[in-house]
């Protein structure tokens, strides 16, 4: 395949049923990512857990987003479309991703961010995925938090979405040619890009050697799309998602609304994937518990987590094996690292890290030179 190029795309056998197919790729991705064993501290006695990273699909270019991006970006340019608009928070990776994928391709890029702060929402600043969008020369557009009310993520989501369509018919006012990218690339083509991810993992031999798969669910687009991918190729493992901000309302619902456009019919969203609830406080909201989880699996295994997602999905993760451990299908747990490291350079863990000792062991040189 021709790097950074519109390409033919064939999907596997298993997955030709589906009612969307798409026909063609771009190929972004360093593949295959690998799978190697974790020590994590504190995994219970049985169990044995590996890792997926999923971190390493790139540089900037890195994280489960890109995989998606392989596909929605093919489809903006068979439609001729010379602009993209996708939203998210902050510090999204999803953003960040989107920015730098679009722009090798040629494409505009505006994000549509959710603010936080009320008297200065375009004062943004610019560090960790902020300082990407903004050097890859994104439009950045910023709705304040007054704008969208103080309801729950799912309905902050809703009003979002709803002035981002307004947004894009701006855009398409002014000549624009504007494709939407829903947050987090989830989407029904945007699915494929885990669809291919499952048939990476097959070859790399993921059918014997586990019997389950743990990750974070956001918007649920990489989930539901490997819990399908599962389904398809005769459920050999199980799929455990780790909700993070929406409603298990909400995620079921937009699972079963992948099934029925994908024309999967007469299946659950609960024979495809095991969604799991009550280990987040909210989307970039962080416990001391994760924080201190966090640095010391970095210190440790030196595997660097990011706050918004995997750490939360690590946590929930070794609870339930300790809490629930018949809620897996066997003992051999493989984690999907789905990236997020760029969040970390927002500064907001700066304290934290410096008044903790594992992870502030700076001394002077001469210091210790003399005490010698």
């Amino acid at each position: 395949m021709t790097y950074r190029s519109l390409q033919p795309y064939n999907p596997p056998a298993w997955a030709k049923e589906l009612k969307i197919q798409p026909t063609s790729r771009v190929v972004l991705t360093q593949r295959p990512t690998p799978i190697h064993e974790w020590a994590v501290p504190g995994v219970p006695s049985g169990f044995q857990l590996y890792i997926k990273r999923e971190d390493l699909t790139g540089s900037t270019l890195t994280g489960n987003k890109v995989r998606k991006l392989e596909f929605i970006l093919a489809d903006a340019l068979s439609q001729g479309c010379d602009t993209v608009v996708t939203m998210g928070g902050l510090q999204s990776n999803h953003c960040r991703a989107t920015a730098i994928a679009a722009r090798e391709m040629g494409l505009a890029v505006h994000l549509a961010m959710m603010g936080e702060d009320d008297e200065a929402p375009v004062d943004i600043g610019c560090s960790g995925n902020i300082l990407l969008d903004r050097l890859c020369g994104a439009t950045i557009v910023v709705a304040p938090p007054s704008l969208l009310g103080n309801g729950s993520t799912d309905e902050q989501l809703e009003i979002m979405t709803s002035l981002v369509e307004k947004y894009i018919q701006k855009l398409r006012s002014d000549g624009k040619n504007a494709y939407f990218i829903p947050t987090g690339g989830a989407s029904e083509i945007g699915a494929w890009g885990y669809i291919e991810g499952f048939k990476e993992m097959m070859e790399q031999g993921v059918l014997d050697r586990f019997d389950d798969i743990v990750l974070a669910a956001g918007t649920c687009g990489t989930a539901c799309a490997l819990g399908i991918a599962n389904y398809l190729t005769g459920s050999k493992l199980k799929i455990h998602a780790i909700t993070i901000a929406l409603t298990l309302e909400t995620l079921s619902g937009k699972v079963s609304g992948y099934l029925q456009k994908l024309g999967i019919n007469g299946v659950s969203p609960s024979e495809v994937i095991d969604l799991i609830d009550g280990y987040s406080i909210g989307y970039a909201k962080s416990t001391q518990e994760e924080l201190d989880l966090l640095f010391d699996v970095s210190t440790q295994t030196g595997v660097v987590l990011d706050t918004t997602f995997t750490v939360k999905a690590l946590r929930g993760l070794l609870e339930e094996m300790k809490k629930n451990p018949g809620r897996f299908k066997g003992r051999r747990i493989l984690f999907i690292h789905t990236g997020g490291v760029h969040s970390l350079f927002s500064g907001k863990l700066n304290e934290i890290v410096e008044k903790t000792d594992a992870t502030n062991q700076v001394y002077n040189l001469h210091d210790l030179i003399q005490k010698s």
